[in-house]
């Protein structure tokens, strides 16, 4: 098993390898090249700076089993297909139960925004509430690996 981090704008890498670390699990962390993101305790692999080149990387990369840490529903829905365990940064295990309300909303928010509409945004990511609720995620799916 690998954690895969689509990292760009990613919050919580550094709670990722935290987890990761304690369970000794490998990660490796996907970025492009306007985002060169470097910890230690990780691999990092920078792709050409392009539309979803970080995606498709990472779903070329990912096997059956692994996890990958993504608030992309795209992308979790190719890890799905993957055999793949996609996690949200909120804590969010992606399933073939929820992914597919997440993407015809993700569609329907796209047309009402180019049709000239407006939709309310996401409320303020709470660090301390949702990284906790992250690493208790992160945690329990390592732990049932």
């Amino acid at each position: 098993m690998t954690i895969f981090i689509d990292a760009d704008g990613c919050p919580v890498v550094d709670a990722v390898l935290r987890t990761a670390k304690r369970f000794a699990v490998p990660v490796t962390i996907l970025c492009d090249t306007a985002h060169r993101i470097e910890r230690e305790g990780a691999q990092t692999l920078t792709v050409s700076k392009g539309a979803d080149a970080v995606d498709f990387a990472l779903v070329n990369l990912v096997q059956p089993g692994d996890l990958a840490v993504t608030q992309d529903y795209g992308l979790a829905a190719m890890c799905l297909a993957r055999r793949a365990v996609p996690l949200n940064q909120d804590g969010m295990v992606y399933t073939s139960d929820n992914i597919d309300a997440l993407l015809l909303a993700r569609h329907t928010a796209r047309k009402i925004r180019s049709a000239g509409g407006r939709l309310k945004g996401n409320a303020k990511r709470d660090r301390k509430v949702q990284d906790a609720a992250f690493e208790a995620a992160l945690t329990k799916l390592l732990q049932q690996a």
